[in-house]
């Protein structure tokens, strides 16, 4: 950390032009009566100096102070009792000098322990404040970038320990109001404990990578932000713990002078890993999460005691097992760096470059890795039903998402993923894994082996009969079709079914097309309707091997072959666990329906809304975990699919739950298309009142940022309990974004979380998702975040700020056109459970 000296400089500018005004009225005038006047003024302002600079060791509420205020104290403001560690603002890097950290630092070191603000550097001129109310927060701009959030619980004094811990005091000075070794940032120190529900996190490393360690189900594992957060270490599986007991599950870690201790959730002791053999309790043990993803313990002491030591131990013990060492793909060879494996050696980068290979039109092959290269990822993922490596082999080839597979030819285990990281090369290359990566068939290289005489052979004898056979089928197919049309001439309707059938076979992994009769029988002739929409009927049916499916039959919709073709390509190419499933598809001349995977607890607004009974309530964990899945599906429409899609339709009713109240984003079929290289695109109103985005009523372009505007509104609900406009509630809380926003900023999220539901206040999950709803519904679409930055954010990966405050004009548009619509008597489609509401979900496209 480097320290400015601007601070002296200017305090010396200050002096030195009152010194100069001074002898300025000597000199004109010599009235001994101005000297004093002027001496008196020097006085004053050098002890206002003083005062506002002077370091403090409490904070009393109604204290505010900047970094150009104690920039004589090298920004420090209050400081230990002992005066081992200071918080103030500190330069944001060596390399940035006019921004600024709000942090707790080790004086001796400089090292930063704590930070308010590590994603967000504010100017020597912004403000922290401990007001009168006892609340803590950072401002910049007017806006508050980090806040305490306890304006209402009385604080009385902000103290510095010498543990590092900074603490919030109310009356009863025994236990703290808030401290700062609840909310760790990168670091932990010697007495901090780490309890479930906390998240250490890494800073951002130069390929958008962080870290984060957290203590789930039991045990207490470190994570690389992939795609999809990938485990690299478990303490349980950590060799080197001194075990006390066993069975037991990690509920808090504590680290002493020495060693971190890992305890269950009654203060039983469990294990231990030893830092160093011999600790000095003068000293302070620090473990940082660096951020190339490793865990470094650092001893801090005075300067005298040469000042920051670095340990020899390190979390995980070996950097090969990360996932994100090397690049992905390269084996990361421990103590001699990282190197492409041979199969991949003709690849640019080292790299196949399959980017999504349910949506590519090649075909793959499986191309075997050196031996004894393994995957960290093989130590936390659960293998499929035990198999050969045959069998482990087809699986991955028939499972479209897999782009990796490894056999542990000892326990039979086999593994298949969807990404990886780097490889590693284990017990020097003689390990049992048989590891294999998915490669395009058009590079064959290192599995072509044999005789290339015998081969060639092969090939021509196989391309002779299969010319042959060809030329048999066609004719015979041709001599069929000239004898139908001979006898039976073609209607329209044959004709356009065959043209269909001509096109669908080219489908490359198309659903099963069914028979209309064969839908119909299904269905009991279409008896059980399960729903009603703008696009026609939704009845359920059983196939003869039992599976129960839901038929969309489509009646009247306006579209052509062309659309309908469009809709069965798009769901049929596209596979995910948080996407309804399309099962099949019929098109018969005027009858076209598809066949989804049936969602046995039907859609989520029926959980959410008009429930009284206790029975089918959802609880927080469960929409939580609907509102993470959601946007998980939606991020894939987002990004991983070949063509971006647009959704169009986000709304409780889209948004179905199977049997374990998995959430699935349906009714994607006719949603919006976008190349990789479009970021908007103008198209007809469509989507429904109530979670349209501004950009539609206003006429501009659309983006997919149009979906997240409608997830916010629904995480909302979700949140609520309650549609997001609700006239029978008072004027204040009928615009209930408008309410919530209001609530955050007074720190009251009680009355924005549902309130037939237990409120834990200690659960930060509630604030997260307030605030990332928040986020999503601005009415400014360059501000709301990706749906991936909001899986992100929802589980904990990155931090969530604080929303700026949205505007009321999005608000005033969908008022001014809902009343236009209702003079009008446009409105179309069908209503929902508030249809006489003036912000009502009703449907304003045509049939999708």
């Amino acid at each position: 950390m480097t320290v400015t000296s601007g601070g002296s400089q200017k305090a010396s500018n200050r002096k030195s032009l009152s010194f100069v005004l001074m002898e300025a009225c000597i000199y004109h005038c010599g009235n001994s009566k101005c000297v004093i006047v002027l001496s008196m003024l020097l006085i004053a302002n050098l002890c206002i100096m003083c005062s506002s600079s002077t370091q403090k060791q409490v904070l009393l509420p109604g204290f505010s102070g900047s970094e150009m205020d104690y920039i004589d104290n090298n920004g420090m403001f209050l400081l230990s009792n002992g005066s081992v560690f200071g918080f103030g603002f500190v330069t944001n890097s060596v390399s940035d000098t006019t921004s600024y950290l709000l942090a707790v630092v080790h004086l001796a070191t400089t090292s930063i322990v704590w930070s308010a603000n590590a994603n967000s550097p504010v100017s020597h001129s912004d403000n922290f404040v401990f007001d009168k109310d006892g609340n803590a927060y950072l401002q910049s701009g007017g806006s508050t970038i980090w806040t305490a959030n306890i304006s209402s619980k009385g604080g009385t004094s902000m103290q510095l320990l010498d543990s590092g811990n900074l603490v919030v005091f109310g009356k009863d000075s025994s236990s703290p109001l808030w401290q700062s070794f609840s909310h760790p940032t990168d670091t932990l120190l010697s007495g901090q404990s780490f309890i479930e529900g906390m998240t250490l996190a890494s800073h951002s490393n130069t390929q958008n990578m962080t870290y984060t360690l957290q203590i789930k189900s039991g045990d207490m594992m470190l994570y690389a932000g992939l795609q999809m957060p990938q485990p690299y270490w478990s303490a349980l599986q950590d060799n080197r713990m001194i075990v006390d007991k066993n069975g037991n599950n990690i509920y808090s870690a504590n680290l002493s002078s020495s060693s971190w201790s890992f305890y269950d959730q009654s203060g039983l002791l469990l294990s231990q890993l030893v830092i160093v053999q011999q600790g000095d309790a003068n000293t302070t043990l620090a473990a940082v999460l660096s951020n190339d993803g490793l865990i470094t313990f650092y001893m801090l002491q005075s300067v005298s005691v040469n000042g920051r030591g670095t340990l020899p131990i390190t979390v995980p013990q070996d950097s090969c097992d990360m996932p994100a060492h090397c690049k992905p793909y390269t084996i990361c060879n421990s103590g001699t760096g990282c190197q492409c494996p041979s199969a991949l050696s003709s690849y640019a980068n080292c790299n196949p470059g399959i980017k999504s290979p349910c949506n590519s039109k090649n075909k793959f092959q499986l191309a075997q890795l050196d031996s004894g290269v393994g995957y960290v990822g093989t130590n936390f993922a659960s293998p499929v039903p035990k198999t050969n490596l045959t069998g482990c082999k087809n699986a991955c080839m028939s499972n479209c998402s897999c782009i990796a597979v490894f056999f542990d030819q000892m326990s039979g285990n086999c593994f298949l993923f969807d990404q990886i990281g780097s490889l590693q090369q284990k017990d020097g290359g003689k390990g049992s894994y048989a590891s294999f990566i998915k490669v395009s068939s058009s590079n064959r290289g290192s599995e072509q082996g044999g005789s290339d005489s015998g081969r060639l052979t092969i090939i021509i004898v196989i391309i002779i009969v299969g010319t042959l056979v060809v030329i048999g089928v066609l004719v015979y197919v041709g001599f069929h079709i000239y004898q139908r049309r001979r006898h039976h001439p073609p209607s329209q309707d044959d004709a356009g079914s065959s043209e269909d059938d001509g096109f669908l076979q080219t489908i490359s992994g198309a659903p099963t097309r069914y028979t209309y009769k064969e839908l119909q029988d299904a269905t009991n002739n279409f008896s059980n309707k399960l729903g009603q929409g703008g696009f026609g009927s939704v009845y359920l049916g059983t196939l003869p091997d039992g599976s129960r499916i839901a038929v969309k039959k489509l009646e009247g919709i306006g579209q052509g072959k062309k659309e309908f073709r469009s809709e069965v390509t798009i769901i049929g190419s596209i596979h995910h666990i948080h996407l309804v499933k399309l099962r099949g598809f019929c098109v018969e001349g005027a009858h076209k329906l598809l066949a989804y995977e049936y969602m046995a607890k039907g859609s989520l607004d029926r959980w959410i809304f008009h429930s009284n009974e206790d029975s089918s309530m959802l609880d927080w964990d469960t929409r939580f975990n609907i509102a993470l899945g959601t946007a998980k599906g939606l991020a894939y429409l987002h990004q991983d699919c070949e063509s971006k899609i647009i959704h169009c339709d986000i709304k409780p009713e889209n948004v179905l739950l199977d049997d374990n109240f998995l959430a699935k984003v349906s009714d994607f079929g006719l949603a919006k298309l976008m190349t990789r290289e479009q970021s908007h695109v103008f198209t007809t109103l469509r989507g429904t009142r109530g979670y349209l985005a501004p950009e539609w009523i206003t006429n501009y372009a659309i983006s997919e940022k149009s979906d997240v505007y409608s997830y916010g509104m629904v995480l909302l609900e979700i949140i609520s309990g309650r549609k997001s406009y609700d006239p029978v509630e008072s004027s204040e809380k009928a615009h209930f974004p408008s309410y919530a926003y209001k609530k955050l900023e007074e720190g009251d999220l009680r009355d924005i979380f549902d309130a037939k539901l237990k409120y834990n206040d200690k659960d930060e999950r509630v604030e997260v998702a307030i605030k990332v709803a928040l986020w999503c519904i601005q009415e400014d679409f360059y501000q709301r975040p990706s749906m991936s930055k909001v899986v992100q954010m929802l589980e904990g990966v990155c931090d969530v700020p604080q929303p700026p405050i949205s505007s009321q004009i999005g608000y005033r548009l969908y008022t001014n056109a809902f009343k236009s619509s209702s003079e009008e008597g446009t409105s179309s489609g069908l209503s929902d459970n508030n249809s006489d509401a003036l912000l009502s979900a009703v449907r304003l496209s045509g049939p999708r």
